[in-house]
């Protein structure tokens, strides 16, 4: 083993561990319990009391609840989180906050991994070092593990299902690997309703792949797209007692939505709203990626993986900036990994100009100052500013201070 291999595994194991410890150490200070964790704990203790085969229960009582509301609450249908947080309850006997929170935790230091190996077989050993440390110190993804919140739990699957359909175009027609993907589509399904956005983005990626190249997509891969949301369909069926009764659920959820006070305050805005809440949470990572489009090229087979990222962020931010009264910063989770691989290309352009050792060191400077300014926007956001539990404008404007 060379040294510069053996550094850069020492890196790599240094960075993961500084990760780790930034997700399992208590360090927000926002106070009490918020409204989405207060109800994911009230289902996390009936599914623990009434046992899975009694789920379509719960599912009738949130639609006898919900109807007599003016506003939406979230649905006990996001079932992966409550389900495997359930599970880990009884398993060590945590109670159902601190299972909800451990299990956020948990599934974002996961998602740490899932992107070190995407970007590690998408753009080699510097980049996915990189990607690590970025991810690693990302606002938004500390700010998911230090609460009882489903979408950093919903982006480690979102992302795990996006490196599965990658390695099925790079490795078309491996039984293995496509029904890995086959399954992360379903689970992801059964976590949360967002995942209507990656799977239309899913889609764009396939029918951009005939003039971007990103790989190879064969009648197996298609047909495996269709399969893994029908499994997760027909378990969320299942676990709703019927047909009718999930339609319901979501028919109401989406409706309420329209009419809740919160949504109606904090969830609109133009085209550009998650750009401008990037900004203030993420500027250098952003302004990085952003630049990064400038650089594209669309034709060259080296920069597979960027148009790849590209596709995917473009594709679902169309759909996202366009749903009424449901624009959510929390919701952008899952564009973080692939802005850091955007940014870290950036990086790279810039440092062109620079001999090779020159380069390396030029990199790990500028990799490091990025890390550096992400902990103090995560320390002014939540841990200066004592309220930071919703990522929406006017809190992050509150915690820089441009509202006071």
């Amino acid at each position: 083993m060379t040294t510069s291999r053996r550094l850069w595994i020492l890196a790599v194991v240094f960075v993961f561990a500084f990760g780790i410890l930034l997700r399992v150490w208590p360090l927000t200070s926002c106070p009490g319990v918020g409204f989405d964790e207060g109800l994911y704990r009230a289902y996390t203790q009936t599914l623990l009391k009434v046992g899975i085969f009694n789920y379509p229960a719960i599912v009738d009582h949130y639609i006898s609840v919900q109807r007599t509301l003016t506003g939406s609450i979230a649905p006990p249908l996001r079932f992966l989180y409550v389900g495997t947080s359930t599970l880990w309850c009884w398993m060590s006997g945590a109670e159902p906050l601190q299972g909800l929170r451990q299990i956020a935790s948990f599934f974002s230091i996961l998602t740490l991994g899932v992107a070190f190996c995407f970007v590690l077989r998408m753009a080699g050993r510097g980049a996915a070092l990189a990607v690590l440390a970025l991810m690693a110190c990302a606002p938004t993804q500390i700010h998911m593990s230090q609460h009882a919140l489903l979408d950093g739990f919903f982006t480690f699957w979102a992302l795990l299902t996006l490196w599965m359909l990658w390695e099925n175009l790079q490795r078309p027609g491996r039984p293995a690997l496509l029904a890995a993907y086959a399954a992360c589509l379903a689970l992801m399904v059964m976590t949360k309703e967002n995942s209507a956005f990656v799977y239309i983005a899913i889609l764009a990626i396939l029918a951009c792949n005939r003039w971007l190249k990103f790989g190879t997509v064969s009648s197996p891969l298609l047909l495996a797209t269709l399969i893994g949301p029908a499994i997760g369909v027909a378990v969320l069926i299942s676990l709703a007692g019927g047909p009718a009764t999930i339609l319901t659920s979501y028919q109401l959820s989406v409706s309420k939505n329209l009419t809740l006070e919160a949504a109606i305050r904090t969830g609109d805005g133009p085209w550009q709203r998650y750009l401008v809440d990037l900004m203030i949470v993420s500027p250098v990572v952003l302004i990085l990626a952003l630049g990064a489009l400038l650089h594209l090229d669309w034709n060259d087979p080296m920069q597979r993986a960027q148009r790849f990222m590209v596709v995917f962020i473009g594709a679902s931010y169309l759909i996202m900036c366009n749903v009424k009264y449901g624009m959510n910063l929390r919701y952008a989770n899952m564009w973080d990994a692939p802005m850091r691989l955007l940014a870290f290309t950036q990086l790279g352009f810039l440092a062109d100009r620079f001999a090779l050792k020159q380069r390396t060191l030029w990199l790990t400077l500028a990799v490091a100052a990025i890390c550096a300014a992400e902990l103090r926007q995560y320390w002014i956001l939540a841990i200066q500013y004592n309220h930071f539990y919703e990522m929406v404008p006017e809190v992050l404007l509150r915690a820089v201070k441009i509202l006071k």
